[in-house]
């Protein structure tokens, strides 16, 4: 079947606009055809869009062969345009259909199909990820990225309403924000080149004018990791504020998020129910223990650990049943956090970093950094990093930088704990790890 253009044609209504107080109008609707039937004297399809699905009826006493022949030769998945009238149908679904008075297939499908939209038959993850537009029409992923898309609102319009600037930092760097080792390197021109990893020091020199600014935007990590928690490109919420400290911020990331929870739970209760899972919107205060007392419930439980040691995916998974759902830890050991973290000022083995916790996930971490010159490079040092190579950042500090504290928030584990995925990949649209660089 040859595709045909658009035409003058033009959508009047998505699927769920329609309803039977429209019974009798005329419509125009574009989807996506999914299940066709043909039983004797009606044939009908569901033709879906991504506000939802209507039924498009067709009785063979109501409507011409050619519409009844144009409906045979119809792929599933195929791309329609379809005009007709709205009419009340006790037996549709939402009691309502469109009885179509022309059909054109702007686009028709090839078949077999690599996976079922439906979901009737299951795929495994990779089968869907190669496949990922016929996935994304699955009511599943489309509820996640729904939810994510509402949760990404909420960060903005909350910052926003806070007196946040939203800025854009550069994506291309010269110098790492961590450790060179999960740097991804790019050929500039004539010059060694990385993908940025965060952009902290970009927003750390922003709090010297702009005062509090975030950023929505991707960083990349060229981290070898395998597992269900971990990409190598996602999008991160960060935040700095001018003249604060970690216990201001972590106050922010609180508030927060205890207001994205709501919003979600009410404005996509649909989509909750779609994905059949339940969330709680999280009380105030959040919970916060130091990480020796983290240290200290984990050894009580069984789970040995030396001071010092990062805690791993089962460890936090029993703090979470010790501490509860969400929790921050603070003053974490200065050895294991990045080189911009203040050190405690009576125990430089301690240092004003926080992690945020949900459930066994770490969804943020900051804290208070470093606002003298000398102090930063001593830390660059002591992390083996040359100082020479992040001169252009050190120089901002002689210009009256101000005492500041942020985080960063990563928007896909936080969609995990929205939306109940079990696997970061289902909530990026086109994941990027250390086996995946296509679709």
């Amino acid at each position: 079947m040859k595709p045909k253009n658009l035409g003058k044609w033009r959508r009047t209504h998505l699927s769920q606009e329609i309803d039977s107080d429209l019974a009798g109008e005329k419509t125009t609707i574009m989807g996506w055809v999914t299940d066709i039937r043909d039983l004797g004297g009606i044939k009908f399809f569901i033709l879906q869009d991504f506000s939802g699905t209507i039924q498009v009826t067709a009785p063979k006493a109501k409507v011409g062969k050619d519409i009844l022949n144009e409906i045979d030769s119809i792929s599933k998945e195929s791309a329609v345009a379809v005009k007709g009238e709205i009419a009340k149908a006790d037996q549709a679904p939402r009691g309502v259909e469109v009885v179509p008075s022309e059909i054109r297939v702007l686009n028709p499908a090839e078949t077999p199909l690599p996976l079922d939209p439906t979901g009737r038959v299951k795929a495994d993850l990779d089968t869907r990820l190669d496949a990922r537009l016929l996935d994304l029409r699955r009511p599943k992923p489309q509820a996640i990225f729904k939810i994510k898309h509402g949760a990404v609102q909420v960060i903005r319009n909350h910052l926003t309403s806070e007196g946040f600037v939203e800025v854009y930092t550069p994506k291309i760097v010269r110098s790492a924000t961590e450790t060179g080792a999960t740097l991804f390197p790019i050929s500039y021109f004539e010059k060694e080149a990385f993908l940025s990893q965060s952009p902290q020091l970009y927003k750390e020199v922003l709090t010297g004018c702009l005062d509090k600014v975030f950023e929505l935007g991707p960083i990349f990590r060229a981290e070898e990791h395998d597992t269900r928690y971990h990409l190598n490109e996602v999008i991160s919420a960060d935040i700095e504020v001018a003249f604060s400290t970690k216990e201001d911020v972590i106050d922010i990331l609180e508030d927060l998020i205890v207001n994205i929870f709501e919003e979600i739970t009410e404005d996509h209760e649909e989509e909750l129910e779609t994905l059949e899972h339940e969330i709680e919107v999280p009380e105030k205060p959040v919970p916060r223990i130091t990480y020796d007392e983290a240290l200290e419930k984990l050894n009580d439980a069984g789970m040995k650990l030396e001071w010092g040691a990062d805690f791993s995916i089962p460890e936090q998974r029993k703090l979470r049943e010790i501490v509860g759902g969400l929790f921050f830890i603070t003053d974490w050991p200065t050895e294991i956090k990045p080189f911009y973290i203040m050190p405690h000022e009576d125990d430089s083995k301690l240092s004003h970093a926080f992690d945020l916790l949900y459930n066994e996930i770490e969804l943020a971490s900051g804290g208070t950094r470093i606002h003298q010159r000398g102090l930063l490079e001593k830390q660059l040092k002591n992390k083996g990093l040359n100082p020479k190579r992040f001169e252009y950042h050190l120089k901002n500090f002689e210009w009256g930088l101000p005492p500041h504290s942020g985080w960063g928030l990563g928007v896909e584990r936080l969609t995990m704990a929205l939306t109940g995925a079990e696997n970061i990949r289902e909530t990026v649209l086109f994941p990027r790890d250390r086996k995946r660089l296509t679709p």
